[in-house]
Formats: structure tokens, sequence, C-alpha cells
């Protein structure tokens, strides 16, 4: 069973002029599960990315300043129609790069947001935070708006699909 709760709210953030959005998520899962899905090869390529798209994951060190090398391909026919009205390529090779590894607690990382056309690529930080309770995992996902209203509300809907993905794992 799992609860969602999504919140507009702005949380502090280590740059106070940086908006920040926040999705929390409730499984009845062991917290090694919900860990293991986002720190293994075999987990992040069984849910990340949004509906519609595969990930394959090329490298992963996961220590802070260690990285996440992931190529992300369009999959299903809305998504590569609208890769291709964006003028974006239907596979992108993305970078994450660990701030912060706690095991069972906290991830931190930052992407490179080099993929939107006409906009020079700047860094996107985003923190997991896992939460063990005697009826599971409560998970909290926080991070930075995009450069617009447009863009952040696509990343939103991103990390939203995807983190139903996650939910259908969990779920098994």
């Amino acid at each position: 069973m799992m609860t969602t709760t999504s919140k507009a709210t702005t949380p502090p953030a280590p740059d106070a002029n940086k908006r920040r959005m926040t999705i929390e998520r409730s499984y009845k899962a062991s917290i090694e599960d919900v860990w293991e899905l986002w720190t293994t090869d075999e987990g992040i390529e069984s849910w990340w990315g949004p509906e519609g798209f595969s990930v394959k994951v090329r490298k992963l060190d996961l220590r802070p300043g260690g990285e996440l090398k992931y190529a992300m391909t369009a999959t299903a026919p809305e998504q590569i129609d609208f890769m291709k009205r964006a003028g974006m390529p239907l596979t992108t090779e993305t970078q994450v790069k660990y701030t912060e590894v706690v095991p069972h607690q906290r991830l931190g990382y930052t992407t490179v947001a080099d993929f939107i056309p006409g906009m020079k690529p700047y860094d996107v930080e985003t923190t997991v935070e896992f939460h063990a309770s005697a009826q599971g995992v409560r998970m909290v996902l926080t991070f930075d708006a995009m450069h617009d209203e447009t863009w952040t509300q696509r990343q939103r809907m991103g990390h939203e699909s995807q983190l139903r993905k996650l939910d259908q794992v969990l779920a098994k």
C-alpha cells in the first residue's frame, strides 16, 4: 500500500534565492528495499525516468563526489513525438553528481540541465530523504525549480511520473 502527498511548498533551501519543490511518498516496504531501488543499477533501471522512457545505467559510483551516468530513451509514441517537436534527441545522456550519501537516510545529487534547447546549462539540486517507521518508509524528494514555470512544471510532472513507476515496483 502506498500513499502519496504532493506539496507545492517551498522549504528552506541552502541558496535562499532558489525555489524548491517537494514531493512525498509513503510505502509499506522496508527501507532497505526502497534504498536499493535508488542506489543500484538494477534498481534504477527498473523505475527511473518518466513513464514512456527507459533508462540504462552506464556508471554508478555511489559516494559523495561520485557519479551516476545513464542514457534515457523515449520509448512511447507520445514521448517520442514530444521530443521530436521540442527539437530534442530521443536518447539523452545524463550525469548526476552525488553530493551526499547517507545509507538508508539521505541522498543528495546535482544534475546538469543541459538538454533544454536555447538554454545555457545549469545545475539542479535534488535531495531524497528516507524515514523508516513501523508502517514502512516515508520518502521526501526535494528539488530546485527550473529557469521558468513551464520547465518547472515539466520537471514536477516528470518526477511524479517516474515516482508512479517506483510505486508500481514497490507494490509487487
